[in-house]
């Protein structure tokens, strides 16, 4: 019976001897202490970075005002009128064809000029070979500070 323990106290000690292997970077000291070196990237992105900063730049333009309302109700106008004209309408239908028209015209115009004032954002990148780049564009799209990003054709992606 003893021999029988002994035989098994060995072969336990046998096996956990086996998984007990020194695992190099483990033994205290640091990260690198141990000889462990990352493998090195084959992915390296010349155009890849950290976004560092993000400002907002006011575009100059001042407040949104009537200007593509009126300029687009009178385009408007004139485009309904001369349909009606030209499809032989009445009196009456001239006249409303040119209040729809100038309607239509004003609301496009309004959208117009909303969608062209706006602010415009700095982004400054600290790409991965050590280079900072300001790229100026219209909006984010979802970038915020500390996100990895590329930049591509002048603007500023995620990656």
């Amino acid at each position: 019976m003893n021999l029988r323990m002994f035989a098994v106290g060995a072969i336990a000690a046998l096996a956990l001897a086996g998984c007990a292997t020194s695992s190099p970077g483990y033994g205290g000291g640091g990260y690198n202490s141990g000889g462990y070196r990352p493998a090195p990237s084959n992915n390296y992105c010349a155009d890849c970075g950290i976004v560092e900063r993000i400002d907002v730049v006011s575009s100059g333009r001042s407040a949104p005002g009537a200007t593509g309302a009126i300029l687009g109700g009178i385009v408007g106008a004139v485009a309904g009128r001369q349909i009606s004209e030209h499809t032989g309408g009445s009196k009456g239908n001239k006249n409303i064809s040119t209040v729809a028209g100038a309607a239509a015209g004003a609301m496009a115009g309004n959208a117009i000029q909303n969608r062209t004032t706006g602010d415009n954002y700095n982004i400054t990148v600290r790409m991965d070979d050590g280079r900072r780049l300001t790229i100026t564009q219209h909006d984010l799209g979802g970038i915020r500070e500390n996100t990895y990003v590329r930049v591509q054709n002048g603007r500023v992606v995620l990656r």
